[in-house]
């Protein structure tokens, strides 16, 4: 596997510039490439942004300096002084098989190319590439500096040691890599996350709650309890004395009762309307870098508690921690 000490960033918004907060704190150089060279002002500022949170969040470990940033509006010049590439680039299939037939044609072929794409399938961008072999899912969750998920995903063409070399690299800077055993439309989390969103937009539709209604029903159960343990073993808990086979007899058969929508809407105004206006409401007044500092701070303060317990993202943490450690010590 090929040593990574400069990251190649393609595409420099929310996905990009949390990628790069995340390298930079684990001493990896980026090099991010974008072709609108304002954005080089806003990757900036958003590694900035970023940057109490992550130094928070691994506060009990020394860390190694921090890498370097490098921006260019040249994603060949990017491609070939990187030593894995991060694409991050808008969601539009054609787009991405273009920059990959560009990029692939320059970057070393033991080079690794992820893509952040939530939902596109690997095979279906492999086509055109130089070395398709090399070529993955590595699917982040936004803040990318803080939440340690990232799905792994291989098409036809991806060979396993790329496969296992992404992960390695994943976990080397603090995230827990996924492996998905089969590619499909919109990997794991984000088809489980859709699911629910068009059951918010039913109920927006159907005038059942607001928005701030349908995150309170979040926030304050079943979201709590998502950040320790996942659904399944929640509602094995939830069984009692007899466990996951009592639970599923007793509630299975509610599978049955009308009381969800396996079809989105339709997008209308009314539906719209009161995404925006109901999330408006629910800022308060605040910027989105308001909000995005807030959710950090809880983002930060969860995931420590867990450490304690070496449990969910605590043990990811800890995992992440020993590696910066070692990693300072090892530059001393």
């Amino acid at each position: 596997m090929r040593k990574i000490k400069t990251l190649g960033l393609l595409g420099t918004g929310v996905i990009g510039g949390g990628w790069a907060a995340r390298a930079l704190h684990c001493g990896i150089d980026v090099v991010a490439a974008d072709l609108n060279p304002a954005m080089e002002e806003w990757i900036r500022g958003a590694v900035e942004n970023a940057s109490p949170s992550l130094d928070a969040l691994t506060a009990d470990v020394p860390t190694p300096a921090k890498g370097t940033l490098r921006f260019t509006t040249d994603a060949e010049e990017m491609a070939s002084t990187a030593d894995f590439i991060q694409e991050s680039v808008p969601e539009d299939l054609a787009i991405k098989r273009k920059v990959y037939t560009a990029i692939s044609a320059t970057a070393p072929a033991d080079v690794i190319i992820s893509s952040s794409t939530s939902g596109f399938m690997p095979t279906e961008m492999q086509k055109g590439m130089t070395h398709p072999e090399r070529m993955l899912v590595g699917h982040p969750f936004n803040p990318v500096y803080l939440c340690p998920l990232v799905e792994v995903v291989g098409g036809v063409q991806t060979s396993d040691d790329n496969k296992i070399a992404a992960k390695a690299f994943y976990e080397s800077i603090g995230m827990h890599a996924l492996m998905v055993r089969k590619e499909v439309p919109g990997h794991i989390s984000d088809r489980l996350q859709e699911a629910m969103w068009r059951e918010m937009l039913h109920a927006l539709n159907d005038g059942i709650a607001t928005t701030g209604e349908l995150d309170e029903s979040i926030v304050y159960g079943p979201g709590l309890r998502w950040a320790v343990m996942g659904m399944n073993q929640i509602y094995m808990i939830a069984g009692g004395k007899g466990g996951a086979r009592h639970f599923i007899e007793q509630f299975g058969p509610a599978l049955e009762w009308p009381w969800t929508h396996l079809k989105a809407p339709e997008l209308n105004d009314k539906i719209i309307d009161g995404f925006v206006d109901g999330t408006t409401e629910q800022a308060n007044g605040r910027s989105v870098r308001e909000l995005e500092r807030i959710r950090d701070e809880c983002l930060v303060a969860i995931q420590r508690v867990l450490k304690k317990h070496d449990i969910a993202s605590g043990s990811t943490l800890n995992l992440f921690e020993a590696s910066l450690k070692s990693r300072a010590e090892s530059n001393n």
